[in-house]
């Protein structure tokens, strides 16, 4: 059954703060001075979730976030009324799970690198067994494939991820994300391109002597490429830059 809401329009009908529209009646005036009064009563046709099932509120919300952000390619389209509009409930519902739009942002990018993650661990292991790739410079080239694959596949919430318009550093300045939190963002993922670069060390074939640094200098090529083939989708690139970039700043060897 739907929640029945009572909220006032302006004379011409339009909508309330909640975005909800319906059929309005006017309340005849008493007096001369009595001004025209219009009343709508809007059916929401979302369903509550059982007592106990607030999770799932949460879930739907940052569903929804993701789809503007999809659709539209702006963070700035995600937005409290936006989000409510979508999933059929009143804004300050949203209040219960998260504070403010820039937690939602910050949970909608957080669940991206997750996804990202789990990408980066499917590659390296390439099915239930690790050792179905015993290369590995082949894991490694997996790995980095993957990472390319994420970004050509979902390039508006890869934007996101990596500072577009909304970003993670001016989250923190507003408080909204602590900087703990903002410091764990991506981790996970970079710790697959790290180990999995140092499984190519401890095997002889990557002469690094610097795995981290190296590693971080493997992530920041992956994402300048990322970038510019997102940015210069018709320049010539060569089909096996990827591979080149890889082995050279991974520096692996060719036997």
């Amino acid at each position: 059954m739907g929640v029945r809401r009572r909220c006032r329009l302006d004379a011409g009908g339009r909508e309330d703060d909640s975005g909800q529209r319906g059929v309005s009646w006017s309340v005849p005036p008493r007096s001369p001075c009595c001004r025209k009064v219009t009343f709508v009563t809007a059916v929401v046709d979302r369903v509550k979730n059982p007592r106990g099932e607030g999770g799932r509120l949460r879930a739907e919300i940052l569903r929804a976030a993701t789809a503007l952000l999809d659709e539209t390619g702006q963070e700035q389209s995600v937005t409290l009324r936006a989000v409510a509009r979508r999933i059929g409930i009143a804004a300050p519902s949203i209040y219960g799970h998260f504070p403010d739009r820039e937690a939602i942002l910050f949970a909608v990018v957080a669940q991206a690198f997750a996804e990202l993650t789990e990408a980066l661990h499917t590659a390296r292991a390439a099915g239930p067994d690790p050792r179905a790739r015993p290369d590995p410079r082949a894991r490694l080239t997996a790995v980095t494939g993957a990472y390319l694959d994420f970004a050509r596949h979902r390039p508006r919430r890869y934007r996101v991820m990596f500072g577009g318009v909304w970003n993670v550093t001016d989250a923190v300045r507003a408080a909204a994300v602590t900087g703990a939190d903002a410091a764990d963002l991506g981790r996970d993922a970079f710790t697959v391109v790290t180990d999995t670069l140092q499984e190519c060390i401890t095997a002889g074939v990557s002469t690094s002597t610097d795995p981290d640094g190296d590693a971080v200098a493997l992530w920041v090529a992956l994402h300048g490429l990322a970038h510019q083939q997102a940015v210069v989708p018709h320049f010539p690139w060569p089909p096996d830059l990827a591979e080149r970039l890889v082995h050279r700043v991974a520096l692996l060897t060719t036997r």
